[in-house]
């Protein structure tokens, strides 16, 4: 079978933008890389205007295309999600179930363990309902309740079959030893939704908790004498997800925490994206009509209700607007996600079907994936 090579200004390689390198694919997979110059005469050739990168991956999902997981926390519903978001990019997700009745999240690990395995499902992200009342957001306040071992079941059911589990709770929500016990299961405790101080967020991270979920939003604020949840993430070197639409954190914020982060590489995008992304303006939460106005999500009351953005306009954003390195910023949607839930394969063009690699312009806007350009 002939190989196709693929010949773009830059590629992505996981680490860095490499001009003069030839993707190579035979058979829908790309399985070699090599400089252009290495290329025989005789190899077919595709030259691409634009960069070839491994696919976004996004560990925070609430929905796509008009399906909201929580309303139906079904196979069905992750795959339809899943299929809504890849249309911009986003080639992997971990659809996220938010604080609501106990059913709802069985039913969400029940649908994660059907769909495991399957092209664009990374795990299950649970967030909440053990979180704070104080910084709960939108969540539902009468759903909220402290960590229980039904939980702590379910996490561990997901982890022994293999399912990457994200679990956001809040320091005030768990007893000693909880973050602990969900740690030993190998699933990424995120700190989230808490009102605590950085004093408490240290001794979590002491216990086993490896990340932030969305950093500023949602946590106490970092102040000229208490560093709050806010300046304890900043300062540690776990992981962090941070919302880059410009609604949700200022965009001189973003480059802020990112410049004062001790450890690089450990900040990475989410879109906590809600039904609308692929979908009509509205959507119902717990009885309510959220809408999409003038690119903010609102409730009855106007308070934000999750984020109207994909991954790829993050992207663009960090570059042209928060003025991010290029190769940083697709670190931070392809690289760093992998590394989060442990799959690093998943950051390199090598392996991947060419239908999870894209076609990025000058402007590091999506044009399409590699699945466009026919192999013999």
């Amino acid at each position: 079978m002939t190989r196709t090579w693929l010949c773009p200004d830059f590629l992505f390689d996981g680490q860095s933008l490499l001009a003069g390198q030839a993707v190579g694919c035979q058979a829908g997979l790309a399985d070699t890389v090599l400089p252009v110059s290495d290329l025989s005469v005789t190899a077919r050739c595709v030259a691409i205007k634009g960069t070839i990168t491994p696919g976004f991956l996004d560990l925070q999902v609430n929905g796509g295309g008009d399906v909201f997981l929580n309303t139906d926390p079904t196979p069905s519903a992750m795959a339809a999600i899943a299929a809504s978001h890849r249309r911009f990019g986003t080639v992997g997700i971990m659809p996220t179930v938010i604080t609501d009745e106990p059913e709802v999240l069985d039913r969400a690990a029940e649908a994660a363990l059907a769909i495991r395995g399957q092209s664009g499902f990374l795990g299950l992200h649970i967030e909440g309902p053990h979180i704070s009342h104080a910084r709960r957001g939108t969540h539902a306040a009468r759903f909220i309740r402290p960590l229980d071992d039904r939980t702590i079941a379910i996490v561990r059911r997901l982890r022994e079959v293999g399912i990457a589990v994200m679990i956001t709770v809040a320091p005030e929500a768990v007893t000693e030893g909880q973050i602990a016990k969900l740690a030993a299961t190998g699933a990424i405790v995120s700190l989230g939704h808490t009102d605590t101080t950085s004093e408490t967020v240290c001794h979590a991270l002491a216990e086993g908790a490896t990340c932030f979920t969305h950093l500023f939003n949602a946590m106490s604020p970092m102040l000229n004498r208490s560093a709050g949840v806010t300046g304890a993430c900043i300062n540690s070197t776990a992981f962090a997800g941070i919302i880059c639409d410009g609604i949700h954190v200022a965009d001189e914020m973003v480059g802020l925490a990112l410049r004062a982060r001790p450890q690089a590489d450990t900040t990475f995008l989410v879109s906590d994206a809600m039904p609308t992304v692929g979908g009509s303006d509205h959507f119902n939460l717990y009885g309510d009509v959220i809408r999409l106005v003038a690119g903010r999500l609102v409730n009855s009351e106007g308070s934000l209700a999750g984020a109207h953005v994909t991954m790829a306009e993050s992207v663009a954003r960090l570059i042209s607007v928060v003025g991010i390195a290029p190769d940083a910023a697709l670190r931070m949607a392809v690289t760093i996600p992998a590394r989060v839930i442990g799959a690093d394969a998943l950051a390199s063009p090598l392996g991947r079907r060419v239908e999870d690699l894209l076609i990025l312009d000058q402007n590091w806007h999506v044009i399409d994936s590699c699945a466009t350009i026919s192999t013999p």
